[in-house]
């Protein structure tokens, strides 16, 4: 850390001096234009960049199938508007993986392809795009993956809860459009400023976002157990239906909270969902106990989507203590 007097300059302008070695650094000199940006009590200040447009290289000589694929969605997420992709030939099975990458996020096409490259770009306008909107989608997918999980297996519906496998993707492709904005916010406070949402509400939304991934993953899972399983006892069936009623009003009351304008209205709703979170608890025990009864190969199953249930549960009461967190008084 650095300190610097601030000066007055003609009478009734504040100048303050800039650090010779951070100013080398970030190419910024005599004539230079800076940006400022006030932030609750700080003044931050960043170089003027010329180009809005982040562009990335990457040698993926060495990098095949989900290796690939997973670099691809890394540069992605770190901001990178254009992405390079090189080596001495690029073969089909990395332009397989290539594509598959792309597919899985929201606005990238292939831009060109050569023996020796691959170019992506982000073709959506990141000003334009909003954490909040896209948390908020994220939560319409993730509870309906959840009930529909819950009726395939009360119904013993094989369609529904391959439908339900199916959108997990979507999901996916918007925990990274989140975590995308979200470090962009971390990198610069032009992105911060441009959303209209502080850093700090950035972080809580991706925090939850997490969660709500967590919670679509529990769906999958409790679809996948529903395809193998046969009819399931009545008894244990509502049983499960009023477990995943409990843990989607935790979920919901959850981000009722987080998107609650009103700190009160929101501090309310955090406790109501944690609150129901400890009566959940409770309720699978009991749930436990009914499946003692039942053939060991099948009451694993059903334990399986028991654990999931309840897990989801708690991922809304996590969700719920974001929302607290967000609505207490800010030092």
């Amino acid at each position: 850390m650095e300190t610097r007097k601030v000066q007055v300059t003609g009478g009734s302008t504040y100048t303050v001096s800039l650090p010779k070695e951070w100013a080398t650094d970030n190419g910024v000199e005599a004539g230079s234009t800076v940006e400022f940006y006030p932030e609750d009590g700080a003044l931050l200040l960043t170089p003027k960049r010329e180009s809005a447009h982040q562009e990335g290289e990457l040698d993926v000589s060495n990098l095949t199938g989900t290796q690939l694929t997973r670099a691809v969605m890394t540069m992605y997420v770190s901001g990178f508007d254009i992405i390079r992709l090189t080596a001495d030939r690029v073969t089909t099975e990395q332009r397989r993986a290539i594509r598959e990458a792309t597919q899985n996020l929201v606005g990238v096409e292939v831009l060109s392809e050569t023996t020796d490259s691959v170019v992506i770009q982000d073709l959506l306008d990141s000003a334009e795009l909003s954490i909040v909107n896209a948390v908020d989608r994220m939560r319409l997918i993730a509870e309906s993956m959840l009930e529909d999980a819950v009726t395939a297996l009360v119904e013993n519906d094989d369609d529904i809860a391959a439908d339900v496998i199916q959108r997990d993707d979507d999901v996916d492709r918007l925990f990274l459009v989140v975590s995308r904005i979200f470090r962009a916010t971390l990198r610069s406070p032009t992105a911060a400023e441009s959303l209209g949402v502080t850093r700090e509400d950035c972080f809580d939304y991706h925090s939850s976002a997490r969660q709500l991934e967590r919670v679509a993953d529990h769906a999958v899972k409790v679809s996948q157990l529903a395809q193998k399983l046969d009819d399931v006892p009545e008894d244990v069936a509502d049983a499960l239906v009023a477990l995943y009623e409990d843990a989607d009003r935790v979920i919901r009351t959850s981000m009722d909270a987080l998107d609650a304008e009103d700190a009160d209205r929101a501090t309310e709703l955090g406790h109501t969902a944690r609150q129901a979170v400890r009566e959940i608890d409770e309720h699978t025990r009991k749930i436990d106990d009914r499946l003692r009864d039942l053939d060991p190969v099948e009451a694993q199953s059903l334990g399986l989507i028991v654990d999931s249930l309840s897990r989801c549960a708690d991922y809304g009461g996590n969700i719920a203590e974001t929302a607290l967190q967000k609505a207490a008084p800010r030092p």
